[in-house]
């Protein structure tokens, strides 16, 4: 599995952190072979159709959200509705994404990765304003808080996680008390601020023919 995850890194040409710590540093698969799978030269082919760019950037976002085409395409779609009245269909499409619980959870330090944050939530670890909540796309709105349950916080897991979180920046968009394991949003970033990296345009562009 984690082969695998690595083989979607280097086929789009960007690192997505889909395996938490073990993207960091040299161990990274994409800094050691910066080339796609199957290929035994560190160039990549420059030619490249309109249509291989955008689904290339569409793949790419969506592996970054951890999300799979059905759940993506519904979040594009509905945000070009929207986008088209208010013109500003990139930072709604990302207000959107980056608000999904288990995005929150990895952007607060509490998963390595989306897919753990994924996971966790789904075992139901988190509060979000005192309340349980285990699904995973939960749109958390400002001034939320999330937080780890008491219940979860014994776990060795989240034990050795404490001491790593004091050393975590939380981006500037949320509020981070490490040593209680409990965020809160301040605001939902635009696109610029999640510096995501693909271009939402081209996403657009994509799902728009």
């Amino acid at each position: 599995m984690i082969k695998e995850r690595c083989k979607i890194c280097r086929r789009l040409g960007v690192k997505l952190f889909l395996k938490g710590e073990r993207c960091f540093g040299q161990k990274c698969e994409i800094v050691k072979r910066n080339y796609a799978p199957g290929i035994r030269t560190k160039k990549r082919n420059k030619k490249i159709s309109g249509y291989g760019r955008e689904l290339a950037e569409k793949q790419k976002l969506r592996r970054w959200y951890n999300l799979d085409e059905k759940q993506f395409k519904k979040y594009v779609k509905e945000t070009l509705d929207k986008g088209s009245k208010s013109g500003n269909a990139g930072d709604l499409l990302i207000k959107r994404l980056e608000s999904r619980l288990d995005n929150i959870v990895f952007r607060l330090g509490f998963a390595k990765s989306r897919i753990e944050a994924r996971q966790m939530v789904n075992h139901g670890h988190f509060l979000v304003n005192g309340k349980n909540v285990d699904i995973p796309s939960y749109e958390v709105k400002k001034n939320d808080e999330i937080e780890v349950k008491e219940t979860a916080k014994k776990k060795k897991k989240f034990q050795d996680m404490k001491e790593l979180l004091k050393k975590y920046q939380a981006p500037e968009w949320l509020n981070l008390q490490a040593d209680i394991m409990k965020g809160k949003v301040l605001e939902l970033p635009s696109e610029e601020e999640a510096n995501v990296p693909v271009e939402t345009l081209v996403v657009f562009e994509f799902y728009s023919k």
